[in-house]
């Protein structure tokens, strides 16, 4: 069955709509013992491996304010202040990446490709899971923050406002990319 002009032109539009309304942005940060570890690249590699188009990017050393900005309060409500203080000190140990990545679901592909947030527990195949292993307890008992590589935002809303922390609208760049087109075949 042929599809007529007019249904072939709503049935695309209504894709392209579709499917623009499922690229997403998410902030990755790959935290001081990545690049202590020198696996900046791998772990960027598998980004692009899985097709995430990079939009900003930028190594810095995180000033105390970006820090606490990045962990909010809501982290000390969840996991009380001790751990958000020792988060927040952890990524003011050293230089880290900050990165947006865009794509198709993308908050949620990320987040399956970090990991669980303790290493000990992230599956094989994950970020974590293949070059991490520090547990909760251990951090604990040394009274820091959980060296787990990277963070990864939780939800489209939370990436919003965490790529705000960490990128001016300037530094992001827009970008047209093959999965956000799709054309009918006539």
């Amino acid at each position: 069955m042929k599809l007529t002009s007019l249904s072939s032109n709503l049935w695309s539009t209504t894709l392209i709509s579709m499917n623009k309304n499922m690229i997403q942005r998410s902030l990755v940060l790959l935290k001081p013992d990545a690049l202590d570890r020198g696996i900046v690249g791998e772990i960027i590699t598998r980004f692009e491996r899985v097709g995430a188009s990079i939009v900003g990017l930028k190594l810095l050393v995180s000033e105390k304010d970006t820090a606490e900005k990045h962990y909010t309060e809501d982290l000390a409500q969840r996991r009380g202040e001790a751990v958000r203080n020792m988060m927040i000190e952890m990524l003011l140990s050293g230089p880290v990446v900050a990165m947006t990545v865009e794509g198709v679901e993308i908050v949620e592909v990320v987040r399956k490709m970090v990991g669980a947030t303790e290493p000990k527990a992230a599956a094989p195949g994950t970020i974590r899971g293949d070059y991490s292993h520090v547990s909760f307890a251990h951090a604990d008992e040394k009274g820091i923050g959980v060296f787990n590589l990277i963070h990864a935002s939780s939800s489209p809303e939370e990436a919003e406002v965490e790529i705000n922390v960490w990128f001016r609208p300037e530094e992001l760049f827009n970008r047209d990319s093959s999965y956000t087109k799709f054309t009918v075949k006539k």
